[in-house]
């Protein structure tokens, strides 16, 4: 029987080629499309699974609040996490993670890695690690040793057993011996590491409750409650920060907190860190869980199109096929084995559409891989559990998109369609208009989330900075040059590509900004403020712009205990009359070292607010010292644009001369900045490529409606015609009822995404306003690629011959 019927399906799916090929290829770029985007979303809800403690490991984290803005860090005081394991039993073990370095000196030659951390001894306990040579409980015990992992070992030594029991240099005075050799943790890991050098190696031991310099990470027993331990984190601030703050400070803890400060501490479960986390020194960029959102609710919306268009073609096309229900009910067929006939046939498109979608999603993955920056691989869908699903869903969507079409058709009454023409009744045409209205707003809904998105996007990236950022690089770790830093400086600035060159921290939207103690003399006010230092020409590189007063100077020799404030400073601060007025601090760094007298800083210069932070958070107070005073390790190098090709291999070189055995690593400003909105930039494309896909399909599906409506009014076109109608005309007639579906469906989209991106938008500090024409000019895309679709199919029975369409009528 349902070979049979299979049979049938297959002969009409060739006697309506036109119809078939448009009900085919709109349902596989719909599967298409959710077979990737469910390979994305698989791929970023796996992260931090193949940890066997996964349900039990929490990270410390911290909300620093501040008078007026609140600061989010994943670096804690190293000695917090021992405090809360001494405090609460359920804490079976508190492991650090410390940022160690950079450079790797093996048999004097430098190797750059980023990826090289402190950790304690128990962090094997904590995290699930495969030792290949050594073992996890005394691998990191001993101070200078290290454990590195398998790709590592064999970069660095050939392989895994050579590697053991050799020196590496980190950073070049930390001499540490190799202990043990590890299996590369999966990809799927929020954070990654080559190096992990014993935290023995360093002064760890010393209690500090106050500055933020590890990641602390805790295992909790099985029967643990985190919410609870969480509630009674307030008492570890109370019991060991407190009195920290008072003796750097100077006041009351009380008093600290009514000025509007304070600390929060709260946990982190491990598997949310990578969806769920936006500190702002995050160890690797993470995922926002919108964009998991986002991805799901696109790949449903494209699916539903794709079947809305096979509801609408099936229903519509019913007409034609209405003799061939009259005649199988004639001769006895009933309503089950019809209905069965047409899920059948449903079905058949389906599997051809999933065959079609799964080599389109092969065309297609490196594609999204480039948008979402991930290594997905096709072998995924390899799988025979995978392939099982897949026929499942792609015979549960044939049939349910199949089963209106197949109880229209069976409901047909076999007399009336024998004695003529079945007509479409009202309810199917109120169907299609309703699913047509339907796609069309998917459709102007993320044509204006795409808008919104990019829109967005260039304000962050743009000019309202406060600052440029065009055709500068940060060249880090300048102090690698050793006694030839000043000889190589001199040389770059004689180039005549370089503008101009000054020395920093950290450019903006670098690294984070360090926070420091400080207190405006004049009002009596303690602040803890962003510091950085800066030389004289930092003005000059990144175009700040000055409010009153003047920058470094080296004419100045008293500019070595001068301060620079931005607006937000002056105004946490409460200075009136900032120029002149002093501030000094309880930090050992900005006193002389003999710890009993402490430095009065001067005033000298006011900086307009630029946004040396992300623009997800307001502006904070920033102090900028002079770093002829304190130093600087970064070198930012205005560059002419057009003699970019020229000039960087030219600074590279000179730098080759100085330091022959490091190499010369760089980054674009522009690209330290684009690396703050990794997921908006993944969401902009990931909007901006399916918008497209939707709108693609949507045109499917309506030039198949077109191209049925014409058929229909053949003879009405044709009598037209003869009576003197233009095309125009007949373009305007088939066209008007379609477009009036479109403006309805901008009509009813509009209140939605205005509710949807004002939403979106609360997530950024600093946002755009979105205009009225925005949109319209979603309206007005959709509407004009509708009327060109229809335009086509119109045009080409306007100057069609009447008379062979009356004779064929």
């Amino acid at each position: 029987m349902f070979r049979n019927y299979f049979k049938t399906a297959w002969r009409n799916l060739k006697k309506r080629k036109a119809f078939s090929a448009i009900n085919i290829v709109g349902l596989a770029i719909g599967m298409c499309v959710c077979m990737l985007l469910a390979l994305y979303i698989q791929n970023e809800l796996g992260y931090d699974k193949f940890q066997e403690n996964r349900n039990q490991i929490y990270r410390l984290a911290v909300e620093r609040i501040y008078p007026n803005r609140t600061s989010l860090l994943g670096e804690v005081p190293e000695s917090i996490g021992q405090a809360v394991k001494r405090e609460f039993p359920e804490v079976l073990e508190s492991v650090r993670i410390v940022r160690v370095g950079k450079k790797v000196n093996i048999n004097n030659k430098i190797f750059d890695d980023e990826k090289v951390f402190g950790a304690d001894s128990n962090f094997f306990k904590v995290f699930t690690v495969n030792l290949i040579q050594g073992t996890k409980y005394d691998a990191l015990q001993k101070p200078q040793t290290a454990v590195i992992n398998e790709s590592t070992a064999k970069r660095f030594f050939g392989s895994a057993q050579n590697a053991m029991g050799k020196h590496i240099l980190i950073n070049g005075f930390n001499d540490c011996m190799i202990n043990g050799v590890c299996k590369d943790w999966p990809s799927k890991s929020h954070f990654q590491f080559t190096i992990l050098v014993s935290n023995s190696s360093f002064n760890l031991n010393q209690p500090d409750y106050y500055d933020f310099s590890t990641y602390t990470y805790l295992l909790l027993n099985k029967n643990a409650s985190a919410t609870a331990l969480e509630a009674r984190l307030p008492s570890i601030v109370t019991k060991y920060v407190a009195p920290t703050i008072q003796k750097g400070f100077g006041e009351s803890f009380e008093a600290f907190t009514k000025e509007g400060n304070g600390y929060k501490y709260f946990l982190q479960p491990l598997q949310q860190i990578h969806l769920h986390s936006n500190l702002q020194d995050e160890l690797e960029p993470t995922t926002s869980i919108d964009i998991i959102y986002l991805a799901a609710i696109i790949g449903l919306f494209i699916l539903f199109l794709a079947c809305i268009n096979f509801i609408n073609l099936s229903t519509a096309i019913s007409v034609e096929r209405a003799r061939e229900i009259g005649v199988r009910k004639t001769f006895g067929s009933d309503k089950k084995s019809i209905v069965w006939q047409f899920l059948c046939e449903s079905v058949l498109f389906s599997l051809i559409s999933v065959a079609l979608g799964i080599l389109l999603a092969r065309l297609l993955l490196p594609l999204l891989n480039s948008i979402t920056g991930s290594g997905l691989s096709f072998f995924y869908f390899f799988n025979p559990t995978i392939i099982l699903i897949i026929f499942c869903i792609a015979i549960f969507i044939g049939g349910l998109a199949g089963l209106y079409p197949a109880l229209v058709l069976s409901s047909f009454r076999p007399i009336a369609v024998l004695k003529g023409r079945f007509k479409s009744g009202a309810r199917g045409v109120a169907l299609r208009n309703g699913l047509v209205v339907f796609q069309f707003a998917i459709s102007i809904f993320l044509i204006i989330g795409t808008i919104v998105i990019n829109s967005q996007m260039q304000f962050m990236l743009g000019s309202k900075l406060g600052f440029k950022k065009d055709n500068i690089i940060a060249v880090r770790q300048t102090f690698n040059l050793q006694n030839n830093r000043q000889a190589f400086v001199d040389e770059v600035r004689k180039m005549n590509g370089v503008q101009n060159l000054s020395f920093c921290n950290d450019v903006p939207q670098g690294d984070p900004y360090p926070s420091c103690a400080m207190q405006a003399v004049e009002t009596k006010l303690q602040r803890t403020d962003r510091t950085t230092y800066v030389d004289e020409q930092y003005q000059n590189v990144f175009g700040l712009q000055l409010v009153s007063g003047r920058f470094f100077s080296k004419d100045f020799p008293t500019d070595s205990t001068a301060f620079i404030l931005n607006e937000a400073a002056v105004k946490d601060f409460g200075l009136t009359n900032p120029i002149g007025s002093h501030i000094t601090s309880t930090e050992l760094n900005f006193n002389p070292p003999d710890g009993k007298s402490q430095t009065v800083y001067t005033v000298i210069g006011v900086v307009k607010d630029y946004h040396f932070e992300s623009l997800h958070q307001k502006i904070a107070p920033l102090i900028l010292a002079n770093a002829a005073k304190f130093g600087a390790f970064t070198a930012a190098i205005k560059i002419n644009g057009t003699n970019l090709s020229t000039t960087l291999p030219a600074i590279e070189k000179t730098w080759k001369d100085f330091n022959p055995k490091d190499n010369f690593k760089y980054s674009f400003v522009d690209d330290i900045v684009a690396q703050q909105y990794k997921a908006e930039q993944t969401a902009q494309k990931i909007f901006t490529a399916f918008a497209i896909l939707a709108i693609l399909i949507a045109c499917i599906g309506l030039f198949g409606l077109v191209m049925y409506a014409t058929f229909q009014r053949t003879k009405e076109i044709s009598v037209r015609k003869i009576l003197g109608a233009t095309a125009g005309n007949i373009v305007l007639i088939l066209s008007k009822d379609f477009m009036r579906l479109i403006i309805i469906s901008g009509l009813i989209t509009v209140p939605v995404a205005v509710w949807a991106t004002h939403a979106w938008l609360q997530n950024f500090a600093y946002r755009i306003n979105v205009n009225w024409w925005v949109f319209a000019i979603a309206i007005l895309i959709v509407a004009g690629i509708a009327f060109l679709t229809i335009s086509f199919q119109a045009i080409k029975a306007a100057i069609a011959n009447p008379v062979k369409s009356l004779r064929t009528e």
